[in-house]
């Protein structure tokens, strides 16, 4: 059954205040009074509504953003501005000292450094010289601030639609700045500070004094800075006196100065000429058959220069000025000893045989020196296109001599006592693991010294060096003028060591100046631009190295060269002597030689050494470049003997004896070997 017990639960009581309308009436007799709902309240209407509070939030954030972004930029410019130069110096010209080289005849073909004509004030340029700048570079320079907002973006404009950059938008005040006091670096600091500069020069000048400073310090190429040197430059006159057409030509140079030179290109400078004309006349400042007429007559009164000739030349002398104190950092006129027609045969003709049977040989560079006895240079040609490539092969390259350095071994014999007539066995040779050959691969058994050296016997020059020992060779090697390293051992015999084109050409003055060791130079004498001469060369050399006895047997074998044997390609309507000179796999050919007037040396091969000619020889291509050089060298001279001393008495007979030696050698005996050992020893420790 179920329980009667339930759980106790509490009370509940509903006050009647908390009762809901229309509930059951209360027990009591009176009802209680009706209570309306309260009702929520409707929120008011404002005059902007939501929108307004959105556009009041927007505001807030961009003053918000502004002020973190000026900040910034504030810092920004804090922080770029810390570095700026010395923009309270910029009156004073800062440049690199100008040095202008002169020819023997007093031509100008070379000049280094930056060159400055006269300060000019506006009134005394040329107006057209403004004229054509302002409408090519900034037609609104009177008007802006130093910053062309609407340039800017125009140019921008311009470059979306070409889809590159083909218009710029800086004014000339920051074109000022950046040339007087930035590098053309494209970064965001040069570009904050470049602004910053321009706003300043703003500041500090007014515009005449702004445009002024510009047209006397722009550069317009060819080393020249501001109108009235590039006006001197391309047009001999000065900057007050060019017309319209040559007013136009050097604003067109702004654009770029290398590759709209008059100079460098004629036909590119007339189209950027005529460009400028066009840009004149949409800025108003002349008509359009005025600029028509221009362009049709102006071109004729450009300045016609011949082609540069003689950079690699000049280059070689620009190294060493450095070596003379008195001329340093000072503009300087250097007379050299450059013969320029001679220079420019040389290029013509070297360029000539590699474009032609050089290319069909596989030969792609060469070299070429002419130096009269003395060592002054008359030619100096170190590559087939200096525009190409700037290293000089005639001084910078090291390249094996090959049989061009037996003169040295066969003239080590001749102050031994040794002559022309002597004989030596031609026949295989071995030292150690080597077994030097013969270019023909044939041996020919007893011939005398002067059919050996002729015909570049190559066994003979190793028996021979055996004979008088390698460290006789070197000694007078490096007298004569050969300043690389060379090895001591009998590969010595064969030009196994490197040395360049200069030094070799050098060394065989000796055999053509009565034996007296020199020094190549190229300077005559060095002036200020006033014409006061601050150095002028005086006479050196080192004195008489060759015995006369020697040099006779010397010239005697070199002559058979060019008479008989290797060398028959570069004869001469004159007396002539020489050497070829071919390296292994026809890697390096060779042609030294010399007359009484001018010594000569060609050089033919590759840069890479890896890639072999095809059979070319010193007897060869080489000869017959040095001929045709030669031959212009001489043109109008008169034919001259060697200059050879007059061969002492024990020297006669050279196809006899001399009375102290037997004429068949064919090994060193035990007192000449004796002789040479100490000979080598004094060498040695004396450096003799």
């Amino acid at each position: 059954m179920p329980s009667d017990k339930r759980p106790h639960l509490p009370r509940l009581e509903i006050d009647p205040a908390d009762r809901l309308v229309g509930s059951a009436a209360p027990a009591s007799d009176q009802p209680a009074p009706r209570r309306a709902a309260p009702r929520p309240r409707r929120p008011r209407k404002t005059a902007g509504g939501p929108r307004k509070s959105w556009l009041k939030r927007l505001v807030l954030w961009g003053l918000t953003l502004a002020i973190w972004v000026g900040i910034g930029i504030g810092a920004l410019v804090a922080w770029y501005a810390i570095d700026l130069p010395d923009i309270d110096g910029m009156t004073t010209t800062t440049r690199r000292p100008a040095v202008v080289f002169q020819s023997a005849d007093g031509e100008t073909f070379a000049t280094f450094g930056d060159v400055y004509g006269r300060p000019l004030e506006l009134a005394e340029i040329a107006p057209t010289i403004a004229q054509a700048v302002l409408a090519t570079e900034d037609r609104r320079f009177y008007r802006h601030f130093g910053l062309d907002l609407w340039g800017l973006a125009r140019a921008a404009v311009t470059n979306l639609r070409a889809g590159r950059v083909v218009q710029g938008g800086s004014t000339l005040t920051q074109q000022l700045a950046k040339n007087l006091f930035l590098t053309p670096d494209r970064t965001l600091k040069r570009k904050v500070q470049e602004l910053l500069m321009a706003l300043w020069l703003e500041r500090r000048f007014n515009k005449d004094q702004i445009l002024t400073l510009y047209l006397n310090r722009v550069y317009l190429g060819s080393g020249t800075f501001g109108v009235d040197a590039a006006a001197k430059r391309y047009f001999d006159v000065s900057a007050s006196r060019l017309d319209l057409y040559q007013s136009a030509v050097i604003a067109g140079l702004l654009k770029a100065p290398s590759r709209y030179s008059p100079l460098n290109d004629p036909d590119a400078s007339h189209r950027r000429t005529l460009d400028v004309l066009s840009n004149m006349v949409e800025a108003g400042y002349i008509d359009r058959r005025t600029a028509d007429l221009a362009g049709l007559t102006g071109a004729a009164r450009a300045v016609k220069r011949p082609l540069p000739a003689g950079r690699y030349f000049a280059d070689w002398i620009m190294s060493h000025l450095a070596e003379m104190g008195e001329v340093q950092d000072r503009d300087i006129v250097v007379r050299t000893t450059l013969d320029l027609s001679l220079q420019r045969k040389a290029e013509g003709d070297l360029k000539a045989l590699l474009d032609g049977p050089g290319a069909k040989a596989a030969a792609g560079q060469g070299a070429v020196v002419v130096m009269s006895p003395d060592g002054a240079v008359r030619a100096l040609v170190g590559g087939r296109d200096y525009d190409d490539s700037q290293f000089n092969r005639a001084t910078q390259a090291l390249r094996q001599p090959g049989s061009s350095f037996k003169p040295f071994v066969y003239l080590a014999a001749m102050e031994r006592g040794f002559t022309p007539a002597d004989t030596f066995e031609d026949a295989p040779i071995k030292l150690g693991n080597w077994s030097p050959g013969n270019y023909n691969g044939k041996f020919e058994g007893p011939v005398s010294l002067r059919r050996a050296f002729a015909n570049s016997t190559n066994t003979v020059a190793v028996r021979l060096i055996e004979e008088v020992g390698p460290g006789r060779v070197i000694s007078l090697a490096h007298k004569l003028g050969i300043g690389s390293d060379l090895r001591s051992d009998a590969s010595l015999a064969l030009g196994t060591s490197e040395t360049s084109l200069l030094e070799l050409t050098t060394a065989y003055a000796a055999f053509a100046n009565g034996g007296f060791g020199i020094v190549a130079y190229g300077v005559d004498s060095i002036a200020d631009p006033d014409g006061r001469v601050l150095w002028s060369r005086q006479g050196a050399g080192f004195g008489k190295l060759i015995s006369d006895a020697a040099l006779v047997h010397m010239q005697d074998m070199m002559s058979a060269v060019i008479s008989e044997g290797t060398g028959k390609a570069a004869r001469l309507d004159r007396p002539a002597a020489g050497k070829t000179g071919t390296t292994q796999d026809y890697r390096d050919a060779w042609f030294l030689g010399f007359t009484a007037d001018y010594v000569g040396g060609v050089w033919l091969g590759n840069d890479d050494q890896r890639h072999e000619m095809k059979k070319v020889t010193g007897g060869g291509l080489p000869a017959q470049l040095w001929k045709s050089v030669m031959i212009a060298a001489h043109r109008g001279q008169p034919a001259r003997p060697l200059a050879v001393p007059e061969p002492p008495p024990q020297a006669q007979g050279l196809e006899g004896t001399n009375g102290e030696w037997p004429v068949a050698r064919t090994g060193a005996g035990p007192i000449r070997a004796i002789g040479n050992a100490i000979d080598d020893l004094l060498n040695s420790l004396f450096g003799r």
